[in-house]
């Protein structure tokens, strides 16, 4: 489905695609359906979201980079219900200290998948080994807690 709209800044950097309801209707499943957004020749797979009383799909400063559009830019906007699961490759080592923890993998193994994801990016951002480490640590010790964070 195609539609118009105007890149939204809320706060100081965070931006987000409104999506007219009947679009959203048109997809035909859940308010808060997995999709395939495109931009131009820029593709990349979201959810749509309601905040405030909209629907909108976050555009991370990646995302606006990629398809090169700022915050107050019309654009033409193209969804297609993404139906294929999402997989995240875990990094070894926060696999390994997951596993030897059960209640942490189980806790982890039920999350979605941007909640898993953002724990992994926690874990491959880190800069040092040291800092890895920690950051392997805290996740497994919020997940056996059953938290995220």
């Amino acid at each position: 489905m195609k539609f118009q709209a105007i890149v939204q800044l809320s706060g100081k950097t965070a931006t987000g695609i409104p999506v007219p309801e009947e679009v959203v209707a048109g997809l035909g499943t859940s308010k808060k359906p997995a999709v395939k957004v495109k931009i131009g020749e820029y593709t990349y797979a979201s959810t749509i979201a309601v905040m405030g009383g909209q629907f909108l799909i976050p555009l991370s400063a990646e995302h606006r980079q990629g398809a090169g559009v700022s915050s107050g830019d019309e654009i033409e906007v193209e969804l297609v219900l993404d139906t294929e699961p999402r997989e995240l490759t875990v990094p070894a080592d926060f696999r390994d200290a997951i596993d030897c923890e059960p209640a942490a993998k189980l806790f982890f193994d039920g999350l979605s998948y941007s909640n898993r994801r953002r724990l992994v990016l926690s874990v491959e951002s880190a800069k040092t080994a040291e800092t890895r480490q920690r950051r392997i640590e805290k996740a497994v010790g919020l997940l056996n807690e059953g938290r995220v964070q």
